[in-house]
């Protein structure tokens, strides 16, 4: 699919089918994942693939109970290392967090590109997702997405959007 219609046509996916995702989809997925770019290249992440149904369910009570993502037939967990390294700046050593989202976003993308729907949740319980998915203490969970082809087969009509001049600007604010 066409970089730009795989962007214009991304949606939120809350209904999944329960076809299985094939391996070698999931290897295209997860090739876009590995080669995302993160500060110093330091690959902070690593991608919990949650496929066995009672795990997925125990996922979605951790999320504010949002049962509706252990329909999906894997529910991803994408989570980060603590890098021990400050970057400088206001930022400093929670620059993981976006390394980790920057990953993310190469996968729900490829996700979309593959005909398959996400939903990014960021409304979890890290410490018992740490517990439940054997979690080192060192790192924690940054984002989540279930993963899997949407229902109805199709992505929806846009949500409303801000017009570019309401989000870009040249030369100062």
């Amino acid at each position: 699919m066409e970089f730009y219609k795989v962007v214009r046509t991304r949606r939120s996916i809350r209904d999944f089918k329960q076809d299985p995702v094939p391996d070698d989809v999931l290897g295209k997925i997860f090739e876009a994942v590995r080669v995302a770019p993160s500060g110093s290249n330091r690959q902070p992440w690593r991608f919990i693939l949650v496929k066995d149904t009672a795990v997925r369910k125990k996922v979605a009570e951790a999320c504010g109970g949002q049962m509706w993502m252990a329909e999906a037939p894997v529910v991803v967990v994408g989570c980060g290392s603590d890098i021990k390294y400050n970057r400088g700046g206001w930022m400093g050593d929670k620059s993981v967090l976006l390394d980790v989202a920057i990953g993310f976003t190469h996968l729900i993308l490829a996700a979309r590109a593959e005909g398959l729907g996400t939903c990014w949740i960021g409304d979890f319980d890290n410490a018992k997702l740490r517990e439940l998915l054997s979690i080192p203490e060192d790192v924690n969970v940054v984002a989540i997405s279930p993963l899997g082809y949407p229902e109805d087969g199709r992505f929806g009509k846009p949500g409303m959007r801000k017009t570019l001049s309401e989000i870009t600007s040249v030369d100062k604010y």
